[in-house]
């Protein structure tokens, strides 16, 4: 989900095969030790990732269960790893577990930086592993992480609104969405500052539902490569949608910048706002300034063009890996294995993330907000696994440009998408 850099990796790469050990890690003999011989596992997952209640228990257990051994659990934070982990990934004692981004972890695996563990997958529980996370973690045939936890957007409204707003239930398609905004319209449109729906015009993530449940993607995948298709009728027909969205809101969200810029939780905290496209952790952010709006929001999954259907949504979310010059890759694999059980799973599910390698969601009924989003994480996709992601989102995104371009009408449907198509290919490219 965080930034990585293909160079940044690259000089990982680098620096590994110039100490002369490149490809000495994995699970061979040299890494085995005797039982209760004193060995230290160094795990690294990052802040907010996993509660403190299951990492300790978690632990706890790893290490009454191997004798000798002990857990150096380490929190990271997203600010600063790139330049940890090309450190880390680079020595010759590197951390033994790491958490990765599910965006960019393909630009690591295809540096040969990363354990294979094509041969593990099925002891790692892989007959229950997240399809969008399992992608991710592949790269040239096999298989370099593991599914984490996943999280994807819905949609985030207020109850009472809708409740003095005459609708009855949430929307279960596009038309009963456009339905509900006009029906908010007409209850609370006299107030300048409402929205029925705040909207920002470079929501990428929202806008990969519409172009998914139009059929479309972002690019299409012939072994190793990748091919813009933005440009095809299905995303026009996508991004249609959006626009169409954006102009029956009336949202005063601006055309030019993302979600983050202003913070829209922040927005939707103020009071004036009956929905947003956004995460299930938003409204804890939104509740920070305004703390009776958690108790009137609720959410949906977000609807597709066919009643009683919900969209594909972008799955964002985080793969576990081991790097390839860990001492430890034994117990490394079997760290992982008891995280990735369905006792630690079904605790993250608990603490409102998708697991990753559970199909149980039932912890996530608990929380309305949280059940819609394990609605939706059944028709879950993820960005194209190529190197070139991490370039592309952290650099311009075509996808934003596009957008924007679109939305102030700077260019039309047609121009719009043939540019951003063009400049996805030439960062595909290389």
């Amino acid at each position: 989900m965080k930034r990585w850099t293909k160079v940044m990796v690259g000089a990982a790469a680098i620096a590994l095969a110039t100490a002369g050990c490149a490809g000495s890690g994995g699970d061979s003999g040299a890494n085995k030790q005797a039982a209760g011989e004193p060995r230290t596992l160094t795990v690294w997952l990052m802040n907010g990732s996993a509660p403190k209640t299951l990492t300790d228990s978690l632990n706890k257990e790893f290490e009454q269960a191997n004798d000798g051994v002990t857990v150096k659990y380490e929190v990271q934070e997203w600010n600063g790893i790139q330049d940890k982990l090309t450190t880390a990934l680079g020595s010759q004692d590197p951390p033994d577990v790491i958490e990765l981004g599910n965006t960019q972890a393909p630009a690591i695996a295809s540096e040969r930086v990363l354990t294979d563990l094509t041969g593990d997958v099925s002891a790692l529980h892989g007959d229950q592993w997240l399809a969008s996370l399992k992608d991710s973690g592949e790269w040239d045939g096999k298989q370099f992480s593991a599914p984490f936890y996943a999280a994807n957007r819905e949609v985030i409204y207020r109850t009472d609104m809708f409740t003095q707003a005459g609708i009855a239930a949430p929307p279960t398609s596009r038309q009963e969405w456009l339905d509900a905004i006009a029906k908010l319209k007409a209850k609370f449109g006299g107030d300048k500052q409402f929205q029925p729906l705040y909207l920002p015009g470079q929501n990428w993530y929202a806008l990969l539902s519409f172009i998914y449940d139009e059929g479309g993607d972002i690019a299409h995948k012939n072994g190793t490569d990748f091919k813009a298709t933005v440009n095809s009728a299905e995303t026009k027909a996508g991004l249609e949608f959006y626009k169409q969205l954006v102009d029956a809101s009336g949202t005063t969200a601006p055309k030019d910048n993302d979600e983050q810029n202003p913070e829209q939780a922040g927005i939707y905290g103020q009071g004036k706002v009956a929905m947003m496209i956004a995460l299930p952790w938003e409204v804890d952010t939104a509740a920070k300034d305004n703390a009776d709006i958690k108790a009137k929001t609720s959410a949906f999954p977000i609807p597709s063009k066919n009643a009683g259907k919900t969209a594909p949504v972008f799955q964002g979310g985080s793969n576990l890996a081991i790097p390839l010059n860990s001492k430890n890759a034994d117990l490394a694999k079997d760290y992982l294995k008891l995280l990735l059980s369905s006792k630690y799973q079904t605790q993250l599910a608990e603490a409102g993330m998708v697991p990753g390698a559970s199909t149980d969601l039932s912890a996530l009924d608990a929380n309305p907000v949280s059940k819609a989003m394990a609605e939706a994480s059944q028709n879950g996709k993820a960005v194209p696994a190529t190197p070139k992601w991490a370039t592309i989102e952290a650099g311009q995104n075509p996808l934003k440009d596009m957008l924007t371009a679109y939305l102030t009408g700077a260019k039309d449907l047609d121009a719009a998408t043939k540019d951003a198509n063009a400049a996805l290919d030439a960062a595909f490219s290389g």
